[in-house]
């Protein structure tokens, strides 16, 4: 084979795996529509959890200011050990009876695998809420809505295929 064929295959080699790295994660709108509660806005982080309960990565923080960050208390233990990049990631703080609509990226691999989406929360003199509200990643749950716990601050979460 001469220089020039095995060049192109290389190439059509490394394009295939590319398509299918970018074929496992798929966008989500996610929608968080907060209760009506009086105060500050909240800052939600939407992590990626394993079936253990450990946190494996950061979808979306709802709150720009990181000195705030240590409020959100379990995420930000792991946040602070596996600091990454999350600008792109990261919204407005969201008030009581809002809502807020964002694109979250998830991997299709960890889908019906025990993994979970947790939203953790905080408002300025509130509550902490580790688990306001918790969705399995199941394939029904990524077209559903999902109620809040009732203790928390979130109503629900809608997911919609994006």
């Amino acid at each position: 084979m001469n220089r020039t064929a095995k060049l192109f295959l290389l190439l059509a080699v490394f394009a295939a795996q590319s398509v299918t790295v970018n074929a496992q994660v798929k966008k989500y709108k996610c929608m968080v529509q907060m209760t009506n509660y009086m105060g500050e806005g909240a800052y939600i982080v939407i992590s990626l959890v394993d079936s253990k309960g450990n946190y494996e990565k950061t979808l979306y923080v709802l709150g720009p200011d990181k000195k705030w960050y240590n409020s959100l208390k379990e995420w930000h233990k792991f946040y602070s050990k596996k600091p990454a990049n999350i600008s792109a990631t990261t919204g407005a703080s969201v008030s009581g009876g809002e809502r807020s609509v964002n694109v979250i990226e998830i991997d299709e691999a960890k889908v019906n695998k025990g993994y979970t989406l947790r939203f953790e929360s905080a408002v300025e003199d509130k509550n902490y809420n580790v688990k306001d509200l918790e969705i399995p990643l199941t394939t029904a749950n990524l077209s559903a809505k999902t109620d809040g716990t009732g203790t928390g601050y979130i109503r629900y979460v809608r997911l919609i295929p994006n």
